[in-house]
């Protein structure tokens, strides 16, 4: 399977031909979640976006070193280095230590990824387990002087850096203009300049998650740990750099910003970002009543849901759209979702059925070069989509008898499919469940008996036994090698 893959890189606001850095692997960087609570909406897309993504390089023959962070520490409640860490402040109302917090959380976030069919990363690290080396960047970025030290705290010195290099090169933001438009704030008289931004925070007394660094008990800025742990895994150049658009600024600017100054280049040569989640238009929030967590999703506990809706729902929602496009939620969306990803299902739990002709009057020659072309422009999982559902035609067309099929046809069939939709798009068959396989049995168990009613002109029972079905709901449909049913 050959790949010619091209990815909007962000950075430079174009498409870009993907050329692999680092030959023994590929390097792939992503923002994982900040565990302290429950994994939501917002988890799902980000982590289905890069699973994709990393899926893909690995089929067309790529090794790839896979990192995504767990953030268990330093992310303060607002971007301006003030609040209470988010970890620190549920350990506090729960009464609990704050790695019980992370910890129980973690475990959730994997429960959610397990359930969305998302692989685990090669690495996993935690902002935790790497203080020594947020410490040590830390020390290189204040040796450059391009950070001071104030109170305690250890703050990047944007404007230093800016007169060296160029400040906001990811997000388009213009530092003059900042400074033109940013008035000073309470509480930041640590700061010479309101955008500066901590590398390392003093604790205060109340503080629970503190370690020693040579300028005070206190613990690292939200962003270090991301440009610390990319360069301790990765090195100090790799090849993408992953997360949510809502990360761009001021997060992964600052990012860029600390490994620049830290080792005098930038690490990542490409920037890739998931665009947005809204629900029925609105932007997702806790103040606007529609904050949905996977959980509620999947148990349709949530009050703006009709009805429960599966991982694999979820996950062919996610794949419906481009990464780069705003993803909407909504019941009609969702539902509509739902009859796809089944019509699919379905679709390849014919293909096992069907037998082969001796000639084919259908042409599968192109289905594997169109997914790949789509894959290649910038992951068009949409496209995708569409050209397997082409497929589905085709395999619903031979079973009803109006196409044939050759055997190396078939073959070809059932290998491109599989491929794409299970080992890339990452889809599983939750309808093939013990429920499912238990009625397909019963069900097949009772068509034979009918088959065998027919066989013996006996159309009494024949009938009986197809109204019986159809009165529980399931619809049967005479063949002329036999028959098939669904449950309607």
């Amino acid at each position: 399977m050959k790949s010619t893959l091209s990815v909007y890189n962000t950075l430079t606001r174009k498409k870009e031909q993907f050329e692999p850095l680092n030959p023994p692997f590929v390097g792939l960087y992503v923002c994982g979640p900040t565990v302290y609570g429950d994994p939501h909406l917002g988890h799902a897309r980000p982590a289905i976006t890069f699973d994709l993504l990393f899926r893909y390089l690995r089929a067309t023959g790529h090794k790839v070193r896979y990192v995504r962070n767990i953030t268990d520490v330093g992310h303060l409640e607002n971007d301006t280095d003030e609040g209470e860490d988010k970890i620190t402040k549920k350990a506090r109302l729960e009464q609990l230590e704050p790695m019980e917090v992370a910890q129980y959380y973690t475990e959730r976030y994997h429960d959610a990824m397990r359930a969305l069919n998302v692989l685990p990363p090669s690495i996993e690290p935690h902002a935790s387990g790497h203080i020594i080396e947020q410490i040590e960047m830390t020390k290189a970025i204040l040796d450059k002087g391009l950070a001071y030290v104030s109170n305690g705290s250890v703050y990047f010195d944007v404007e230093a850096y800016n007169r060296k290099y160029r400040y906001g090169r990811l997000s388009g933001r213009v530092l003059e203009d900042m400074m033109a438009n940013t008035r000073e704030l309470d509480g930041q008289a640590d700061k010479r300049n309101p955008f500066d931004f901590a590398l390392w925070k003093k604790a205060a007394p109340e503080h629970i998650m503190r370690w020693p660094s040579p300028w005070s008990d206190g613990f690292p800025g939200w962003h270090m740990e991301c440009s610390a742990m990319s360069t301790r895994y990765l090195g100090e150049r790799f090849d993408i750099h992953g997360g949510g658009m809502d990360l761009m600024f001021p997060h992964h600017e600052c990012e860029i910003a600390q490994s620049t100054a830290a080792c005098g280049h930038d690490a990542a040569r490409y920037w890739m970002h998931n665009n947005m989640i809204t629900i029925n238009g609105q932007k997702m929030g806790k103040s606007l009543g529609n904050f949905i967590t996977l959980e509620e999703l999947t148990t349709g506990s949530h009050r703006l849901l009709e009805q429960a809706y599966s991982p694999m729902t979820i996950r062919f929602f996610v794949l419906q759209a481009h990464y780069r496009s705003t993803l909407d939620f909504s019941n009609d969306a969702l539902r509509a979702a739902e009859k796809g990803y089944e019509r699919l299902m379905k679709a390849l739990g014919t293909l096992a059925k069907l037998r082969p002709s001796e000639v084919s009057t259908v042409d599968v020659s192109d289905i594997e070069a169109r997914c790949t072309a789509a894959m290649d422009d910038d992951l068009n999982s949409p496209v995708v989509i569409s050209v397997l559902f082409d497929c589905v035609r085709i395999v619903n067309q031979v079973y009803d008898g109006h196409r044939t099929i050759s055997a190396s046809d078939l073959d070809e069939l059932r290998r491109v499919m599989h491929l794409f939709v299970f080992d890339i798009l990452g889809l599983r068959d939750d309808l093939a469940g013990d429920d499912s396989r238990m009625l397909s049995s019963v069900v097949d168990m009772i068509l034979d008996i009918r088959m065998q009613a027919k066989a013996a002109k006996d159309w009494a029972t024949s009938d009986k036994i197809r109204d019986g079905l159809a009165a529980a709901g399931i619809k049967v449909k005479d063949r002329k090698d036999g028959c098939d049913w669904e449950v309607e």
